[in-house]
């Protein structure tokens, strides 16, 4: 009879709170090498804040972590990292101003003869990046780096040192489904060398397709703790929330007649050509497309985010010059970005200052009224079910999904009348998922017009009665009705709808 084999981590007995507010109730979870562990719950169940604690960034309340058996003490990253642990956060932990190569070495710089080996550290990223199937150059700086790309900076991260115990927190939010297949298949590789992996995702498929047992959670208790082959996708989702959900999407209104936006000719040089896009009042219009196809450069020049060479856009009918993002918040419109730190939030306020950052004017009379900035934040709490006990709260305490809520509370103060979302929904459960997608619903029966920019193909034939896919900076065709699902758009997203169109006459012919 085999010796059962000794935990590579075992968590026992974890508590963790923030002051007076807890939010990890006696976690205890056991992990041999080789197994990949999934873990589940809606935004605020606890699953980051677990994780930190392993990795060194949190310390427990109480409790112990084991590591081979023994009880040991990460007191930050770089005794986690002497462990062997490695984590790719969920929000990026890079320095702009330096090249790949420079974050990827960060703290692990390599030397020779006493000066630093560049040329080493360089020849090791491009293999990282081979091994990620990446084109991106050792030399590119992180600031010009799509969010996609800084992604794939921070698993390779993660790859450098060997890690035996590797954390990865909501890994493919913003990748395509080719890269994630790729990370994918990595994390076979991995395992089979006897790595052990803590994987967070809301996506259910990913989960079933990559994990061996599921740790769900629910307010920072365990729930359940099965294996992945007992549960479907369905059960997964009612642990998480505690009932049953019912269709995540709703119905689609009917969209309006009145152009909100009409956008003609609109050029980038070395990015975008001749993208044309419509939409109407109460409409949804999704766009699709692979990595690097345009589809946030557009939202980006439609803002006054990038300069455009050539292009008209008019809004009701008016031919507007919008060369700023204020600009464009004058012709009510307004952007949810998909990198919410980097762009849209700012960590350190409190919900107050940052939901009403940009309509600050109306709070003003000579000096800021922040009475009325505080009653409006608790609106929009009360509004989106954000989970925290006062406005004044830093943001950085929060999860990610009501992070995401603030933001969209932000733009929403603004009173826009077009509203263009690019990820609305990276790193969010399922439960704030359904909620932000009843929101758009009543959106457009309020008669505003909505632009979804989306990597979740579901997400944008949920959505969208319209969906305008691109592909290498330009409008590769546009579907509506019956022909809005994942065949046609992955068509026209890899420039085959052409070779489809001739095989389907072929077939008629035949």
């Amino acid at each position: 009879m085999s010796k059962p084999q000794t935990a590579l981590l075992e968590l026992r007995h974890i508590h963790k709170s923030f002051g007076a507010v807890q939010v990890l109730h006696d976690i205890n979870v056991s992990l041999v090498a080789g197994e990949v562990l999934g873990i589940l719950g809606e935004n605020g169940a606890g699953k980051s804040t677990l994780l930190k604690i392993i990795s060194g960034i949190y310390h427990a309340s109480s409790g112990e972590v084991c590591v081979d058996g023994k009880v040991v003490s990460i007191k930050d990253a770089s005794s986690a990292k002497a462990l062997g642990i490695a984590m790719i956060p969920q929000e990026f932990n890079l320095i702009p101003s330096l090249n790949v190569f420079e974050n990827i070495f960060l703290g692990n710089e390599l030397k020779r003869h006493g000066w630093l080996d560049k040329r080493t550290m360089r020849e090791k990223t491009q293999s990282l990046m081979a091994l990620l199937e990446t084109q991106l150059p050792s030399d590119a700086m992180i600031e010009d780096l799509s969010v996609a790309q800084k992604q794939m900076v921070e698993i390779a991260k993660a790859l450098v040192n060997d890690a035996r115990i590797l954390i990865m927190d909501e890994p493919t939010t913003v990748l395509t489904a080719q890269e994630a297949d790729v990370l994918f298949a990595l994390v076979d590789k991995l395992k089979a060398k006897g790595v052990t992996v803590l994987f967070i995702s809301h996506k259910l498929k990913e989960v079933k397709r990559l994990c061996d047992r599921l740790l769900i959670m629910r307010d920072g208790e365990v729930v359940a703790l099965e294996k992945v082959s007992e549960l479907d996708e369905h059960d997964m989702a009612r642990l998480m929330v505690g009932r049953e959900l019912s269709q995540v999407f709703p119905a689609k209104t009917v969209g309006g007649q009145e152009l909100a936006l009409n956008v003609s000719g609109l050029t980038v040089p070395n990015l975008l050509s001749d993208i044309n896009l419509q939409v109407h009042c109460g409409e949804v219009l999704g766009i699709a497309g692979l990595m690097g196809s345009g589809r946030t450069e557009t939202a980006e020049a439609i803002m006054g985010l990038r300069k455009r060479s050539q292009g008209q856009i008019e809004v009701f009918g008016e031919v507007v010059n919008i060369k700023s993002l204020q600009d464009a918040v004058e012709h009510k419109l307004a952007y949810l970005s998909e990198d919410r730190q980097g762009s849209g939030l700012i960590m350190n306020f409190d919900l107050s200052e940052n939901i009403t950052l940009i309509s600050l004017n109306k709070y003003k009379k000579g000096l800021i009224q922040h009475q009325k900035t505080r009653e409006r934040a608790e609106h929009y709490r009360k509004l989106f079910s954000i989970k925290t006990e006062t406005v004044s709260t830093p943001l950085v305490n929060l999860s990610g999904g009501n992070q995401q809520k603030v933001y969209l509370s932000k733009w929403m103060d603004t009173e826009p009348k077009i509203l263009i979302l690019d990820e609305p929904t990276r790193g969010i459960d399922v439960n704030t998922k359904k909620e932000i997608y009843h929101f758009i619903r009543e959106l457009t029966e309020q008669g505003i017009a909505v632009i979804v920019i989306s990597s979740e193909m579901e997400e944008v034939i949920g959505l969208a009665h319209r969906v305008m896919v691109m592909r290498e900076g330009k409008v590769q065709g546009e579907l509506c009705g019956a022909d809005i699902n994942e065949q046609q758009i992955m068509y026209l997203a890899a420039g085959l709808r052409e070779q489809q169109d001739s095989n389907n006459a072929q077939g008629k012919r035949a």
